[in-house]
């Protein structure tokens, strides 16, 4: 359901909402404004709106964006990994979003972050809802910028480990990059095969980017006809148990407070990657 809501009298925000969407109760709207479904709208731009008796005036606009199944849903859990206070780096498990939708972002990573520091959050660079691992979350706007143009370029290093499905031939294996355009954009995906497990015929490869398309690594190994272990969307119906066989496992940055190079390694304990032979081993 999306229900758009002139406000034509001074009222708080859950009684408007309870006379414009009577089908809906009191406690689902409420419920509903916490978990971020709906927007004061001014313009072409839209704030979300979560306090129930916040005044609204004659002229304001609300939107509400309803899904009773979203709505019920719950998320796992980030864990927090390095504060630096003006950002800090996250363990995002399989499953949870980088940030919200229209119809919500009780499910995402940067809801779980803002409630959990109480501080602003400002979102650096995204990792798949089905991937894990390493994620950077700024909590000032010029640290924000900083790191995002970091992200943008090539000055961060950012390391995956994936399976694929199949065995790469030798004269990729040599290679060790793909650079087919994505989106009529380069693209360069470095990688280095870590093992063949001939019982399964896949292979875990370690992967560096250094562009950062939408889905790159996925992208890439799909059109080479090597996707990605459960990858829902470009796999071509390879699927795995244990979900999408891809980690974001080492990132490496410039902080943008003391100016120093740090690199942060995922623990062994988030691992989808045996750590025994792991390059990213970095102790629990």
């Amino acid at each position: 359901m999306s229900r758009r809501i002139q406000v034509t009298e001074a009222n708080n925000a859950i009684e408007c909402l309870a006379t414009a969407v009577p089908e809906l109760s009191k406690s689902r709207l409420k419920d509903a404004m916490s978990k971020g479904a709906v927007y004061l709208v001014k313009g072409k731009k839209q704030k979300r709106i979560r306090r129930a008796q916040t005044m609204l005036h004659p002229g304001q606009c609300l939107q509400l964006h309803y899904d009773e199944q979203i709505m019920q849903r719950s998320a796992p859990m980030a864990e927090l990994l390095l504060d630096m206070r003006s950002y800090s780096v996250w363990w995002k498990p399989a499953g949870l979003l980088a940030q919200g939708s229209q119809w919500g972002d009780h499910l995402s990573l940067l809801r779980q972050v803002e409630l959990t520091t109480g501080r602003p959050v400002f979102l650096v660079h995204r990792l798949d809802r089905e991937a894990s691992g390493l994620m950077m979350i700024a909590h000032q706007a010029k640290a924000a910028a900083a790191l995002s143009q970091q992200f943008s370029g090539s000055e961060m290093t950012k390391h995956y480990v994936v399976q694929i499905a199949g065995q790469l031939p030798v004269a990729l294996l040599q290679q060790g990059c793909i650079q087919t355009p994505l989106d009529g954009k380069p693209c360069h995906t470095r990688f280095q095969l870590l093992r063949y497990d001939e019982s399964v015929k896949r292979s875990w490869l370690q992967v560096e980017l250094l562009s950062g398309r939408k889905h790159q690594i996925r992208r890439h190994f799909s059109a080479s006809g090597y996707p990605v272990m459960g990858d829902p969307q470009y796999g071509n119906a390879v699927s795995s148990s244990e979900g999408m066989a891809l980690q974001a496992v080492l990132l490496g940055w410039q902080c943008p407070q003391s100016k120093q190079l740090k690199t942060l390694s995922l623990p062994d304990r988030f691992s989808i990657y045996s750590s025994d032979v792991s390059p990213y081993s970095s102790g629990p």
